[in-house]
């Protein structure tokens, strides 16, 4: 993650950040929800989980900034308004701490990247740089659900298959330090 967005002075603290992402369903929501309980008393884990209303997979992180700017939310609604995609199956069936430069790594729930919601990341990743927006993108896009962050690290390992179907996609506005999230916009993923 950035700390200097575009235009960033170091006087002004960093307040929000935006992101794309996929919410699971209610049930997927609630069964992952249960398996970070699960996790956290089998490997003593003293990290709270990550609350289920704010449980997502990220398609996209557009940066950190000092309030919202209103031409990157412009930017972003101008891309995210030309995606066309179908539905988006997603089942994700392992855990494992990812690595960080934090003392407490997140704790993942991941899955194998499917054609279609490889279609979606790599469509809206163009969508975004097409309109302006910089992006600072992993080599490889692993879809994922953080559960918590615990200073314990977790080897990969595999879990009962959580599966859900992704109907729209979304942006999202985190308050920096509030552990809030803000759906700004939906977009329909329909065939």
């Amino acid at each position: 993650m950035d700390d200097h967005a575009p235009g960033h002075t170091p006087s002004e603290p960093l307040t929000d950040s935006l992101f794309f992402a996929l919410y699971p369903d209610a049930a997927a929501a609630t069964r992952i929800t249960e398996l970070a309980a699960r996790l956290r008393i089998d490997h003593k884990l003293k990290a709270t989980p990550i609350p289920s209303d704010r449980l997502h997979v990220t398609l996209h992180y557009l940066g950190a900034f000092p309030g919202i700017p209103a031409d990157v939310l412009k930017q972003a609604h101008i891309a995210a308004s030309q995606i066309t995609s179908p539905p988006i199956e997603l089942t994700l069936d392992r855990i494992e701490s990812f690595s960080g430069r934090r003392a407490k790594r997140p704790l993942v729930l991941s899955g194998d990247v499917t054609v279609p919601l490889d279609a979606l990341e790599q469509t809206l990743g163009l969508a975004l740089a097409t309109a302006g927006i910089a992006l600072k993108r992993h080599p490889r896009f692993t879809p994922h659900v953080t559960l918590l962050y615990d200073e314990h690290r977790i080897a990969r390992q595999p879990v009962e298959p959580i599966a859900w179907t992704a109907r729209e996609f979304v942006l999202v506005r985190s308050l920096l330090g509030r552990s809030q999230y803000e759906v700004l916009a939906r977009w329909p993923l329909v065939s």
